[in-house]
């Protein structure tokens, strides 16, 4: 089961049961359980879930929780896409705040005292910027994602130092086609490409990657292009359709319209229409904010 695409998505405080279903996507993702009892499976680990647990998991990693039927699930899920972190980061930090994911690749850490409350803390403090739809609440938060982001940093700095958690041959080498791609995703990708670059055969490598995903090697090619062209959207508007579908490897414009409306549901048209309203009401509120200051001050 593939989840849709989201560049940033948080669930606080989650309750609805789920179906025990492997479950994969090409997000990153915290995920923190609050209460509850029961095991979460991760590829081939199966881990009992503790209030407390914090989990890290990397793109693509198969999941799935396992509760016991008189047991609440509560749990806040973060995932966000590792490029639009590393925009928002560029040149912001002398460290990869990214390296928990990337050195362990899914890693368990029971948090207690001072480190849960801090956490608890700023995942209330995230879920209440993150329903506030004006721009400076969307900024705090991801200013507070950025500091989960760092607090988990400091936490698993001894696991990532001591690579504790070795993964299997499989999953290492479902792994390297996961960073080859995220690599050279803009190119024109071959499956003899990855054959050449990982000296294993295109049947393999094929089969591996669906058995561990749950998607083939170019469902997540594409699912890779378009995250990057909803950042590339968003982040340079003035971009046209055309220049965003070339840049990223596709070669036809049809093509990359029927990709584009399949993962997110409208076609790159009506995508940036969308943008370019969001910022004309984002701009109507902040002219009528501004002008209320005014008013306020002169009659001060």
């Amino acid at each position: 089961m593939m989840e849709p695409i989201s560049l940033l998505k948080m669930q606080y405080r989650k309750t609805t049961p789920v179906k025990p279903i492997l479950r994969s996507h090409v997000n990153y993702e915290i995920f923190y359980f609050h209460e509850g009892k029961g095991n979460y499976l991760i590829g081939d680990k199966i881990l009992e879930l503790l209030p407390g647990d914090i989990l890290v998991l990397q793109a693509m990693t198969p999941h799935c929780p396992q509760m016991q039927n008189d047991a609440r699930y509560v749990r806040t899920i973060i995932q966000f896409d590792p490029a639009y972190i590393q925009v928002v980061l560029q040149q912001l930090f002398s460290i990869n705040l990214l390296d928990p994911f990337e050195v362990l690749g899914h890693y368990r850490m029971n948090l207690s005292g001072a480190d849960r409350a801090e956490m608890e803390a700023v995942l209330v403090k995230m879920h209440s910027l993150y329903t506030n739809k004006d721009l400076i609440s969307g900024h705090r938060f991801r200013l507070c994602l950025i500091d989960v982001l760092m607090i988990i940093y400091g936490l698993f700095q001894q696991p990532m130092v001591a690579k504790l958690d070795y993964p299997s041959e499989k999953e290492r080498n479902v792994q390297n086609i996961i960073s080859f791609l995220d690599s050279h995703y803009t190119e024109d990708i071959h499956l003899t490409k990855l054959e050449e670059h990982l000296h294993l055969s295109r049947h393999h490598l094929s089969r591996i990657f669906r058995e561990i995903t749950g998607v083939t090697i170019f469902d997540y090619l594409y699912q890779r292009r378009i995250n990057q062209a909803k950042i590339l959207f968003l982040l340079e508007v003035n971009k046209t359709v055309t220049d965003v579908c070339f840049e990223l490897g596709f070669k036809h414009l049809t093509h990359f319209s029927r990709i584009f409306k399949k993962f997110v549901g409208y076609t790159p048209e009506q995508f940036k229409k969308q943008i370019k309203t969001s910022i004309r009401v984002q701009k109507k509120i902040e002219s009528s904010q501004s002008e209320s200051s005014n008013r306020t001050a002169n009659l001060v």
